[in-house]
This record gives C-alpha cells, structure tokens and sequence, in this order.
C-alpha cells in the first residue's frame, strides 16, 4: 500500500476565511524578454512516472486535437523528458464537467489532477473521495514560485476543507474587475429609434426594444436562450443593500439558482413583462448557445455577450454579414435605477482562478510530478511561451517590444483554444504583458471594422471605480462540505429549468402565484435542506465572511 502525505494541520481555514475575502496582489507589469531565476533544478525520476492532466474538449472548429498537438507535445520534450515524466493530457467536456469526471471515477481512471473554477464542484470531489490530502510544507518544497503567490494573495485560506489540506489555488490577476466578459450591442439600431447611447436604466431598456420592434428593425430584440440551470440568472444586482450576510451565505451561490429568494423573483418579474411584450423570442427555449451566436450575427437579436479574445469568430461573422453596422460595448452600471431599485452590485470572481486537487489513486511520484508541471509552468519564460507561442508564427513583437498576437494564425504551431488556455490555466487565467491597456489590446482582434480597445479600457477603469465603491461581492464558500448540495444538486438543475420557464411564460396576472407555488416545489426538491445547512455552516464559523457592504453611489466621469 503506498505512503499517503500527510496533512496540514498548521492552517484554521475557518478562522483565515472569517477575516473576509482576499485582497489580490495583481500580475507584474512584464515583456515577453523578462526571465527569473530557475527554480526547477529537480532530479530526474528513476522510473518512468506517468502524469496524467485533464484539458477541456470543447468541440470548437479549428482547434487541434487536445490529447496530441504541436503543444503537447512540446510539453513532453521540455518537461517530461527531463525529468522522465510521460505526460498525458484527458479530455473532459467543458459542458458537463462533473459528469466526465465521474464516469473517469467509476472506471477507476481519474487523472493525476483534478482542476476546476467553481468551489462547489471542487469540494463535491473532496466530499464524494475522489481527492487525497497532501501536506502544504510538501508542495512549497517542490513548488516555491507556485506556493510564494499563493501567500502572495491571501489563497491558502482557500485550500482546505474539514481540517485537511486538498487544494492549491491558480492565479486569477483583476478578479474583482474582471474585463474579459463583454456586451456587444446595436448602436446603429439605437442610432435609427433615437438613442445616443446605450440604455442603462429599465425603463429606458424597454423603451429602446419597444421602438426597435415598432419600426420593424428586429421582431425580438431581447433574443434569448435556453436556461441551462447552473449558472444561469445571476440577480446578484437586485439584492438590498446593505446586503443581509446571512442570507448571502444562505442563498447567495452561482452554481445553484436561488428559485425562491427576492432577488431571483425580481429578476424573472421582468424576464415574464419581457416575453409577454415580445422583446424576447417566444422560442427562447429551443435556442442553445451556438444559435443565440447565430441569431446575433444575422440581426435577430440587439445584443451578445461573450469572451474577448485576439480571435473572436463570431465577431468577424457579424462584420462579414453586417459590413455597414455599428457595435458598442454596454457601459458599467454606476447607479441605482430609481424606478427598479437594480444596483451596481455585481458578483466578482472568486480570488482565485483554477481549483487544483489531486486523486486519491496517485501515487506519490505521480503526485510530485503534477507539482513539478505546475512549478515549471509557472515560471515566466515557460509560460509566456506556452501562451503566446512562437516568434513570427503565433505572435510578433510590437515597437513597445510587446507580444502581439497573429489572427487567425493556421500554421505548424496553431496554438488550442483561446491561446492554449485550456492548459496553462493551471498556473493563472490570463495572459499579462505590459499595462492594462496593453493587455486589453492584445486579448482584441484587430483586424475588424471597429476597434474596441479604448471602449473597453475605458469600461476597465470604470469598473474599478464601481469596486472601490463597495459593489463587487464574492460568493459564500464553506470550509466544510455542504452534503445536501451533492445530494440535490442535479435535481434542483433540471427543476430550476422546468420551472424557470414556467414563471416566465405565464401571464402577468399568474406570476406571483406561480412563483410562489414553484417556489415551494424547489424548496421541497431540496433547496430547503441546501439553505439549511448552508445556515448551520455560517453560524458555527465554517464560511467566508461578507466584506465592507457600505457601497456608495459612483461617480465615472471625473
């Protein structure tokens, strides 16, 4: 039977969590040229050792092969053959992570790492013994660059549960300002009903959609798409300031949609005024993901929202098929709408990117080798290789002697999606080089009718200014398993979008009494239980802690 690490014990996350959430030390400001010393002088394994590290699948055209590219197979030449490491990557699908993981599980073959975003699923890992435990000293032994940022940004309060050390944490640079996720309109139909800007409040929403149907522009605007459950209907901005923490810890969750609480209420009163006013597609429900792409694209819907990155497709679809349109990017919302009570408020990122676990089926060679990956990774002259590429194929130098990226580059080293994201988010969530403004440019395309770096620079700093007014809130986490979650989650998944659908095609007159009446159903389906201990795990100490909730109105013109 092989030696289990032992445990950390040095580390109360109850008590580390309860001092708030972590303040994050952003990225350098770095050039493609900038290298640190090399802390990866390990020896080399005696016997081979496999290491086997799971990469989404995402089924995006274009992208190679996930298992065996050009840059796997770097990885193997650069790290794996020096250190007699076989390294194998395991395609999980992005869709339904919990699901690939399991059946990996049940078949006895889950990979060497196991990494997420969400603190839910990472946990249900833990609690379902899919992860070992491991003694943190260990890990900072083998992985120095990689343990010091954790210190760096407050993250180790995030990798235990129950007392024993599962977890290490990938960086997340601008968690609580995050840029990355844009809304894309038509400026050039508000242009046409007589708007010269993008509708902030509600009322001013309806009006811009009313007029766009009225003049025969698009016959639902709104568009929509298919409620998937987890995640889906963030009402996080009709929530009551100063925000009530109890409730926050109790209901105040992404991955499970908080059906009976006012916010989430609030939130589907208007998604019903919609769909009976025909802003919405009658057939939102039919519409999946890729089609609310296309829907965009061929003008039956007045806004998209999306990943930015230096190659955006859908967006140079649009162009092709719209070549005398006009885009905007929607404004960070600053103020309370008088008439809804909406607010700025918003939900940031956890302070922290990838969730990292081990399985309880490596062995400690196996487990020492991830460790090695994710030190080699993480220093500056790997990883600013691995996501930007090679010189004069995947990127050029600008005269900054920034890297800047080649769209829609299909040569020999075609990197995977999103600049081989889907690997080196191991070690961080971004690719950083230079100021802001230099790394907003280079995660845009350029190469398009419309240019959206000072657009979205400029949303960048107001959304600063909306954090440092008090708006951005963090999800409750819990420093021990939540068992009624594993046990009712997918249950709750697949009602919330029965009834979802229900409150929001039913007639004004019938919502509140159906929403109630729904509510009380998902209450009974588990939700109740989930809340509950959620409850218990807040009062004896197990959570996270509300920051400052004082927010203050916000000022983006001075």
């Amino acid at each position: 039977m092989r030696k289990e690490l032992r445990t950390l014990s040095a580390i109360a996350l109850s008590a580390a969590m309860a001092a708030g959430a972590a303040v994050p030390v952003l990225a350098e400001e770095t050039t493609g040229a900038e290298q640190t010393a090399d802390t990866t002088n390990w020896e080399p394994f005696a016997e081979t050792v496999e290491l086997q590290i799971p990469v989404y699948d995402r089924g995006v055209e274009g992208v190679p092969d996930v298992t065996n590219n050009y840059w796997t197979n770097w990885i193997q030449e650069n790290f794996g053959d020096k250190y007699n490491i076989k390294v194998t990557y395991v395609p999980i699908t992005r869709s339904d992570v919990l699901t690939s993981y399991s059946l990996l599980a049940a078949a006895g073959d889950l990979p060497t790492i196991l990494e997420e975003y969400d603190y839910p699923k990472v946990a249900q890992w833990a609690n379902d013994g899919y992860l070992r435990t491991f003694n943190m000293d260990d890990f900072a032994a083998v992985a120095p660059t990689y343990y010091q940022r954790m210190v760096d940004n407050n993250q180790l309060q995030y990798t235990q549960m129950n007392g024993e050390t599962y977890f290490c944490c990938a960086l997340r640079p601008y968690y609580n300002t995050s840029y990355t996720f844009q809304t894309f309109v038509r400026m050039d139909w508000l242009k046409q009903v007589g708007y010269d800007h993008v509708p902030m409040t509600r009322d001013e929403y309806v009006d811009a959609m009313t007029k766009i149907m009225d003049a025969g522009i698009c016959a639902h605007p709104g568009g929509g798409t298919m409620v998937t459950g987890i995640g889906s209907d963030q009402s996080y901005d009709y929530r009551q300031w100063p925000l009530n923490e109890e409730e926050w810890a109790m209901y105040g969750d992404y991955n499970i949609p908080a059906f009976g609480w006012y916010p989430n209420k609030q939130f589907l009163y208007y998604a019903n005024q919609d769909y009976n006013n025909g802003i919405t597609n009658p057939e939102y429900y039919l519409i999946d993901t890729e089609q609310e792409k296309t829907n965009f694209i061929n003008g039956e819907s007045y806004s998209y929202s999306g990943y930015i990155s230096a190659s955006m497709d859908w967006l140079t679809a649009f162009y092709d098929a719209n070549p005398d349109a006009e885009l905007a990017i929607k404004p960070v919302v600053s103020e309370t709408d008088p008439t809804t009570g909406q607010t700025p408020g918003y939900r940031t990122d956890n302070p922290f990117g990838m969730m990292v676990g081990f399985s309880n089926n490596a062995t400690d060679d196996e487990v020492k080798a991830a460790w090695m990956y994710m030190e080699w990774l993480t220093q500056p002259d790997n990883l600013f290789t691995f996501q930007w590429g090679i010189e004069g194929e995947n990127f050029n130098y600008d005269d900054k002697g920034l890297p800047v990226s080649v769209t829609d580059y299909s040569g020999d080293y075609v990197q995977g999606y999103n600049n081989n994201k889907d690997y080196w988010s191991i070690t961080i969530e971004a690719r950083n080089a230079g100021t802001i403004e230099d790394i907003i440019s280079n995660n845009l395309p350029h190469d398009l009718p419309q240019d959206f770096t000072q657009d979205i620079v400029d949303w960048y700093y107001d959304k600063v200014k909306v954090a440092e007014a008090g708006w951005g809130i963090p999800n409750c986490l819990y420093s021990v398993t939540i068992d009624s979650e594993t046990e009712y989650q997918q249950t709750l998944t697949e009602l919330y979008k029965e009834i979802r659908d229900e409150v929001t095609m039913c007639t004004p007159e019938e919502f509140d009494a159906k929403y109630e009446e729904d509510a009380q159903r998902f209450m009974d389906a588990g939700y109740g239980e989930i809340t509950e201990e959620r409850k218990e795990a807040y009062e004896a100490g197990n959570s996270t802690k509300l920051p400052n909730t004082e927010a203050s109105e916000v000022t983006l013109d001075d």
